[in-house]
């Protein structure tokens, strides 16, 4: 969200505003698809029949041709430009700014890249990474990220190196989407080789500091749209039944599961349980699927799913989930619990390291 901004103003995809799924079943005339809020709350409209999603052929990957249609149907819905840089732009005077690349998209016009990192960078001081945007409809990322800079990075200055990236997907922060313009989610993308250019552009930026990062925190957001657009369109797209999962309504933390770290993980809950709800398990014991491992923490093998989390080498990592389209939630409280998230994460691993020192 961004800061001063009610809802209303920056538009992001609520299950019950219009999504390509519902919009094309029911102008269609469909009777198997009824938006819901899909969430571990009781429902008050419930999905009745799983519908297929209107794009390719049911068991089938998407063709070129299925990629160019739904490509056809993305629109521009806010401005990179008025909501984002001009931000980062009001944040020159005090720190580093960086244009580390640019996205070419054809038609769609040039996209470039930033960082904003301390002014006062010294080689002896541990390093943290911050990252939003990756999934440009998951506002709060975005703007969690900047309102840090903004209002908390100063108080970090000459306690560590920090370097924040806010946007890694500003066509798909216009669009409120989750993919890239070729149908490519950024967050599994995170490899060597990459066909995301917005992941290749964070990997080569993070690579000359790779193994002297601290902590990485990347920032996102679980939303009702996830089931009601997201999740249909990512099995149509692989040509694979569609499962239907519950949206957790609250916080919580994607872990390493290869380097849990999981007093680090509880550190950050209880910094982000002052500003909003952490997330319960659902019947099963259970976030998005997973196992809950700790109040509010689920595990992930980061570097297998080629999640952005897993691109440094640093000892303390997690990815965020706020949940914006929660009853409980104002937009003020999705980016203040982004900012929560990241001084908790900070704090911490300072602590660590003083207690390490000493």
């Amino acid at each position: 969200m961004a800061v001063g901004k009610s809802r209303q103003e920056i538009p992001r995809p609520l299950s019950t505003e219009p999504n390509l799924l519902g919009h094309c079943l029911l102008a269609m005339g469909s009777r198997n698809y009824v938006p819901t809020r899909f969430t571990n709350r009781t429902p008050t409209i419930i999905m009745t029949t799983q519908a297929h999603y209107p794009i390719g052929t049911p068991g089938q990957p998407w063709s070129d041709t299925d990629k160019a249609t739904w490509l056809s149907l993305q629109t521009r819905k806010r401005s990179y430009a008025e909501e984002v840089l001009s931000k980062i732009d009001r944040l020159r005077d005090r720190f580093d700014v960086i244009e580390y690349d640019r996205l070419d998209y054809a038609s769609d016009g040039m996209y470039p890249l930033f960082a904003i990192r301390s002014r006062d960078w010294r080689d002896d001081l541990p390093c943290v990474l911050v990252t939003g945007g990756v999934h440009g409809y998951e506002t709060s990322g975005v703007h969690g990220a900047l309102q840090f800079v903004d209002r908390q990075a100063a108080d970090y200055a000459g306690r560590v190196n920090w370097l924040v990236v806010p946007c890694v997907s500003p066509w798909a922060y216009e669009r409120i989407h989750r993919w890239n313009p070729d149908a490519i989610d950024p967050n599994r993308s995170f490899r060597e080789n990459s066909r995301a250019p917005e992941s290749a552009a964070l990997m080569r930026l993070v690579a000359p500091l790779r193994d002297r990062f601290l902590v990485h925190i990347d920032l996102h957001e679980t939303t009702d749209s996830d089931e009601s657009e997201f999740r249909p369109a990512l099995a149509a797209r692989d040509g694979k039944p569609y499962e239907f999962e519950v949206i957790p309504d609250g916080f919580y933390l994607c872990g390493d599961s290869e380097a849990p770290q999981p007093e680090f993980q509880q550190a950050v809950i209880a910094a982000v349980a002052k500003i909003t709800h952490i997330a319960p398990a659902d019947a099963k014991g259970q976030i998005i699927g997973t196992p809950l491992a700790a109040p509010g923490v689920i595990y992930y093998a980061l570097r297998e799913l080629g999640l952005c989390a897993s691109i440094t080498n640093a000892p303390y990592r997690t990815t965020t989930e706020v949940y914006p389209d929660s009853p409980r939630a104002t937009a003020e409280q999705c980016n203040a619990a982004q900012v929560a998230a990241v001084c908790g994460a900070i704090d911490f691993a300072l602590a660590q390291q003083a207690v390490a020192a000493a």
